[in-house]
């Protein structure tokens, strides 16, 4: 197979790989997404196409990609003129994995802002431009240096407000609570020190909408590049893998218009927060909490670590007793049923989604997926031991060495900083707990809780002596 996946390739794609029918040719780049990774390509881009597709004339929301580090995505779709193909895996009645593809057409340009950041100002300045997104992960919002994702935002807003341009929505995708007010109040706080005026005139004319997202999304492998090459009788450099569920709920304050996104199964809101907390807790801390438990006994992928009836019946009860409960009002929603969809998506054998893929970066995660959740129930003055022990997983997790002898990479910005405080575990596990929980910048004050530290310790205990299975079967 020597073709790639082209434009001109479009009309001998085969029957069976959907396309959203629109002029592509036509398409004006009215969005520019930061952090064009795979999970945007799964989700905005797939909820983008439909809008067009839906919306007949209104071709303004071409996406211009850009990555803020590696040019991996674009020397691989570059030569594609941005198509590629999302494959939507789960199984069937009888267990057997199944596929659904689609070439997703929006991604009209990809740049990388180290290799020239000029153009990305430019971009974000253009007069077509009428969105900014971003997914750029938790610690993408504490980076103020040159070149960072608030930096590139600050010139390019800039370069807008100097030319008389009008306002645009700035729109977080990430896993944050609240994550449109912490863009704001991130990039303001930097704009202020370096033009007043800038910084007023970005808080009068531009948007931050509060949004939640919710779509797994795996790695993409050799495998399946080859296997959806295959398919496409054309060679695909960089397809993307999703599941087929989709959530999005925004809250509808835009500065200069929107696509009609919820063609794409968008939900647009007043307030975004609830959902947010929903997702973050219920969604994320359960994920996580899955995947240092299931990294450490050797269960590689998520579908295999539910698989073990312990492990389902842990993060049942803990979603269930611990979680639920700190959860805002969601009219409508049925939590019973909404924890039971969640179980059988985790256990979906298709996506093969790896656990040390979501265990990556957890000083980042712990304080939005369960800390807070921790916190609120200390202060409700209810039990949270299931919570302790996916905390105590995570500190498992920081040893770098499974429980099968295999070793692996603790991928996370605070890596050395933690890696200092695990040396005392050696001696004491309670007060190598102490040391490591007494670290603010992810616990803040609940190292003083002497309640917290013994908790956490005593299921760090069983992990290290007992090992994962038997101390989730202890489990009441």
């Amino acid at each position: 197979m020597t073709d790639r996946l082209h434009p001109s390739r479009l009309d001998t794609l085969p029957d069976t790989v959907a396309r959203a029918r629109y002029d592509r040719a036509a398409l004006s780049a009215g969005i520019v997404h930061l952090g064009i990774g795979a999970f945007p390509r799964a989700h905005l881009a797939a909820a983008t196409d439909a809008a067009l597709a839906a919306s007949g004339a209104d071709l303004r929301w071409g996406i211009v990609g850009v990555s803020l580090r590696s040019p991996d995505t674009r020397d691989a779709l570059a030569i594609q003129q941005g198509l590629y193909t999302l494959a939507l895996r789960d199984a069937d009645e009888h267990g057997a994995p199944r596929e659904r593809l689609q070439v997703i057409q929006c991604l009209i340009e990809l740049l990388v802002a180290p290799e020239n950041p000029g153009v990305v100002h430019e971009r974000i300045a253009g007069e077509a431009t009428r969105i900014v997104s971003l997914t750029v992960t938790e610690k993408g919002y504490l980076d103020t240096a040159r070149g960072s994702t608030l930096d590139v935002l600050a010139q390019g807003l800039a370069l807008r407000r100097s030319r008389g341009m009008h306002g645009i929505t700035l729109l977080s995708l990430d896993n944050l609570p609240s994550n449109g007010d912490v863009l704001r109040a991130r990039l303001l706080g930097l704009v202020r020190t370096q033009d007043a005026a800038l910084a007023d005139w970005v808080e009068s004319v531009c948007t931050f909408p509060c949004s939640m997202v919710d779509r797994i999304v795996p790695r993409t492998t050799d495998a399946d590049r080859q296997r959806i090459s295959t398919r496409l009788d054309l060679e695909d450099a960089w397809p993307v893998v999703g599941e087929p569920f989709f959530d999005w709920v925004i809250e509808d304050r835009f500065a200069a218009g929107r696509p009609a996104w919820q063609h794409g199964g968008a939900r647009f809101v007043a307030d975004a927060k609830p959902f947010e907390t929903l997702k973050l807790r219920m969604v994320n801390g359960a994920h996580s909490s899955l995947a240092y438990l299931g990294a450490m006994a050797g269960w590689r992928t998520v579908d295999r670590a539910l698989a073990i009836p312990a492990l389902q019946r842990y993060l049942d009860a803990m979603m269930r007793d611990e979680i639920a409960p700190t959860l805002p009002a969601l009219p409508g929603l049925d939590l019973e049923d909404y924890r039971a969809r969640l179980l059988q998506r985790f256990a979906n054998p298709a996506l093969q989604h790896q656990t040390h893929q979501i265990a990556m970066d957890g000083s980042q995660k712990l304080p939005q997926r369960l800390l807070g959740t921790v916190r609120d129930r200390i202060d409700a003055g209810r039990p949270y031991d299931r919570l302790a022990l996916a905390i105590a997983g995570w500190i498992h997790y920081l040893s770098g060495v499974d429980e099968t002898g295999a070793t692996h990479v603790v991928a996370d910005p605070l890596a050395a900083e933690l890696a200092e405080r695990l040396p005392p575990l050696a001696r004491s596990v309670h007060d190598g707990v102490a040391h490591i929980v007494a670290y603010a910048p992810v616990f803040g004050e609940l190292g003083r809780d002497v309640r917290f530290v013994s908790a956490v310790a005593r299921h760090l205990v069983a992990l290290r002596q007992r090992g994962v299975l038997a101390t989730l079967e202890a489990q009441p």
